[in-house]
């Protein structure tokens, strides 16, 4: 089995590396001061909750419109060019006075643009390693989204009691600014990996070739679906508690850290196949003690534990990978990542609209089972699935 150590080993990944987690450590600061911002000024869990993540609803854009750009442009100019338009309208979002609108079309558009990023960074990290290394690479992009996110969630809780949130906008400015360096003068020139121009026709055509696979369809509403029910329960942590919002969102990145680490390095192969519906039911489970409305300490220890759920992922990733031609991966990854973070999106919504409804914690309750319904109904043909793929191999 593969070592960590031997993963940043090969070339190229170490600034693939860096340029991920400087924007995902700027992502997470400005996402929390944000909702913070947002919370404070109009007193909504909908539109704190949409101001964090509904820059996932844009994914669909992205994905719908621009996904073929993932394999057709130049993956160094790609990430720095859009590193640097994250920065620009971060820094936007920090001006005093800003009108509620012109917040959420920035959100918008800087959504839009990351569903075509994540097609551009995964499909160049399936370029760089070695097949049989993707999982053990994604784990390790994965454990630093973990990291930044719980380094970024506490550092973003002081630095937004100390600076403001807008000051804490401004840092994370910087942050998507570093990244951009990072991408430039770390990454080498490579030419895209299709050519052509990038073209609405040409994403709707990728994409339907990709969905017209039964069981590519079922994994990515397994990657998508029960994932995003769970984010809608994590939108919901700044109304939930606002003075500890910080420490919500940094247990449950801890715990995603924790699964990650395990499942990518020490689970062999052979007992993968079977971990991807257990993990999703574990995703969801613990949050339907929020209907109880648990003290800060039990909250924190049921984010955490639930969070090492999110290791299914990089199952489901594998067998999408397994299932996809090696000229499509970018799109693919692409279509993964942004049709997750446009569920995120909606789950969030979905979940400021029932705690306006009813409260955060009913809520949260409420997203939990929708995850876990839609977890069991997915099951048998996920089930069906890995038995042909056995039979076959």
């Amino acid at each position: 089995m593969l070592t960590y150590r031997e993963v940043f080993r090969v070339p190229q990944f170490g600034p693939l590396f860096a340029t991920s987690a400087l924007q995902g450590a700027a992502s997470t600061t400005s996402g929390l001061a944000l909702g913070v911002l947002v919370f404070t000024t109009t007193g909504s869990p909908l539109l704190s909750a949409l101001s964090m993540f509904g820059a996932s609803l844009a994914q669909l854009v992205g994905a719908t419109l621009l996904m073929s750009a993932a394999d057709r442009l130049p993956p160094r100019g790609a990430l720095s060019c859009a590193a640097l338009a994250f920065g620009i309208g971060t820094a936007v979002l920090a001006l005093p006075g800003l009108p509620l609108p012109l917040v959420f079309a920035i959100v918008l558009g800087e959504g839009a643009v990351a569903a075509v990023v994540g097609g551009v960074r995964y499909g160049l990290l399936n370029e760089v390693l070695p097949r049989d290394a993707y999982l053990l690479g994604r784990s390790v992009l994965n454990m630093s989204a973990g990291a930044t996110q719980i380094c970024g969630y506490a550092a973003g809780g002081v630095l937004v009691a100390v600076l403001s949130p807008r000051g804490t906008l401004l840092v994370a400015a910087a942050l998507y600014a570093a990244g951009a360096s990072a991408a430039w003068f770390g990454l080498a020139r490579r030419p895209p990996r299709a050519g052509g121009r990038p073209s609405v026709g040409e994403t709707w055509r990728t994409n339907a070739l990709l969905w017209s696979s039964a069981p590519r369809r079922r994994v990515y509403l397994s990657l998508w679906l029960p994932n995003g029910l769970v984010v809608g329960c994590e939108s919901l942590f700044v109304p939930y508690r606002p003075d500890r919002a910080g420490l919500l969102f940094a247990c449950a990145a801890l715990g995603m850290l924790a699964g990650d680490t395990v499942m990518g390095r020490f689970v062999p192969t052979r007992r993968r196949g079977r971990l991807g519906t257990p993990l999703l039911l574990l995703l969801a489970a613990p949050y339907l003690l929020f209907a109880l409305r648990p003290a800060l300490p039990l909250a924190l220890v049921i984010a955490a534990v639930a969070s090492t759920g999110f290791a299914a992922s990089l199952l489901f990733q594998e067998r999408l990978m397994a299932l996809t031609p090696d000229a499509m991966t970018g799109q693919a990854l692409g279509l993964h990542s942004s049709g997750m973070l446009a569920m995120q999106g909606v789950a969030a919504a979905l979940a400021g609209a029932a705690a306006q409804w009813s409260s955060p914690a009913t809520a949260i309750a409420l997203m939990a089972a929708a995850s876990i319904a839609v977890t069991l109904s997915l099951a048998p043909g996920l089930r069906r699935d890995g038995h042909r793929a056995a039979v076959a191999a």
